[in-house]
């Protein structure tokens, strides 16, 4: 019988894909430094800065933000640490960090430049630091992110394959993926380990905050208003990162078939007005389509920051519209179903696991039937399956997926130690 593992096990918790207004791994280690305080679990994160700093998340909770420069290509919003910050011999911060706080669990969320790291404490090579367990997180795909980057599919693919077997994979302990569509990925460079060295664990949604009762009327009114519309026209909305792995053209080009449908059909014309809360990298280019293509009937309302405003928006839509057919996960139509939206999704990616027939509206990542799809979610109100959304949303909250996530930690802590004891006798 296995001795029970020594709790709360210490984590500290390392990624790149962090800054103000940054999503959905922002948001999910905010809600795992609100569950260690709620469970009384020491819980550190690293994340890049402006400056180096530190901001105490509760009794329990700890931020340490590493002074990093902004990224050098693709999304300038972000910063990134790097090697410099942990080499053994250069004494940085990272290595008095980990040096300070001696954890049991490192989780590196970053598959370019944080994860050597896992590398230098498996061979030991900070003496200072006991060999803590070794946790990759993917919350993307790495193919699906070059693709849509750099193009040359074919190439784009093999050289993710040959990158994840053997320079990313093999350093860590365990990998763990937000989705099985990412999890898939690792899988198959990753054959020959055993079903456990690959996990596949959740994001999740607040779904307390959110939901139908935030439906503002007069703001409703007035984002209409100022993209072209009047309160009866339908209100498309689209919430997330404007970056080319978002696949975020399909906005426009779902809004030009549905404006042309209007005019051409015999049924009554219905007036289609897309809002955006989002920024990013291809907010430029999505302009241009817009004023070519569909000109006054998009307003780009940049990040929404305000959680309170952003639930708002939410519940003040009458379609969310999420393009991304190779989401990882995807948590803001989770917040949509959560909110009461009819959610029009892509049938492919990670939005699959949660999303079905049953409560979304799915289609074929194309215009027509992207906009075929939108006009079903308008025309035909289904209360069955915005009731089903919201279940949806309610077995993926926060407090449940952050429970999860503390036990495969606490899961890892005893196996390493059960490990560590064949091996000692």
């Amino acid at each position: 019988m296995s001795a029970p593992c020594r709790a709360p096990v210490r984590t500290l918790h390392l990624t790149n894909a962090y800054h103000p207004t940054s999503g959905g791994i922002r948001t999910f280690y905010r809600a795992l430094l609100d569950g260690a305080n709620a469970r009384h679990r020491e819980m550190r994160l690293v994340v890049p800065g402006p400056f180096d700093d530190r901001e105490e998340v509760g009794d329990f909770g700890r931020i340490y933000y590493l002074k990093a420069r902004s990224a050098p290509a693709f999304d300038r919003r972000y910063r990134v640490i790097l090697p410099s910050a942990y080499l053994a011999n250069a004494n940085g911060a990272l290595v008095r960090i980990l040096q300070d706080e001696r954890p049991d669990l490192v989780e590196i969320c970053d598959k370019y430049s944080l994860f050597y790291l896992a590398g230098m404490l498996r061979k030991e090579w900070l003496p200072r630091v006991p060999r803590p367990i070794l946790v990759g997180v993917s919350c993307e795909r790495m193919d699906d992110n070059l693709r849509a980057y750099l193009g040359r599919e074919a190439l784009s693919r093999r050289f993710a394959r040959w990158y994840l077997r053997h320079i990313y994979g093999p350093p860590f302990d365990y990998h763990v993926a937000n989705s099985e569509y990412t999890a898939d990925e690792l899988r198959q460079v990753l054959w020959d380990r055993p079903p456990e060295f690959i996990r596949v664990c959740p994001m999740g949604v607040d779904a307390a905050r959110f939901g139908p009762h935030h439906r503002d009327e007069l703001l409703r009114r007035s984002v209409l208003e100022r993209a072209g519309g009047n309160p009866t026209s339908t209100l498309l909305l689209y919430v997330g990162r404007l970056s080319p792995e978002k696949n975020v053209a399909l906005l426009v080009a779902t809004l030009e078939r549905l404006t042309k449908a209007s005019r051409q059909d015999g049924s009554p014309p219905r007036d289609y007005r897309l809002v955006v809360a989002g920024d990013g990298p291809m907010r430029g280019s999505m302009e241009r389509d817009a004023s070519r293509l569909v000109a006054g009937r998009v307003l780009f309302l940049g990040a929404v920051t305000e959680g309170e405003l952003l639930r708002r928006y939410y519940a003040s839509g009458d379609v969310f519209v999420h393009p991304n057919p190779r989401e990882p996960f995807g948590i803001a139509p989770l917040e949509a179903m959560a909110s009461g939206v009819p959610v029009v999704a892509p049938n492919l990616g990670g939005v699959l696991s949660y999303a079905t027939r049953d409560n979304a509206w799915l289609a074929s990542p194309e215009p027509e039937a992207f906009a075929l799809a939108v006009r079903s979610a308008v025309e035909r109100s289904d209360d069955r399956r915005l009731a089903a959304a919201r279940d949806t949303a309610a077995a993926l909250d926060w407090p449940v997926v952050v429970d999860r996530w503390f036990a495969m930690y606490d899961a890892f802590a005893i196996s390493h130690i059960n490990q560590n004891r064949r091996l000692a006798s």
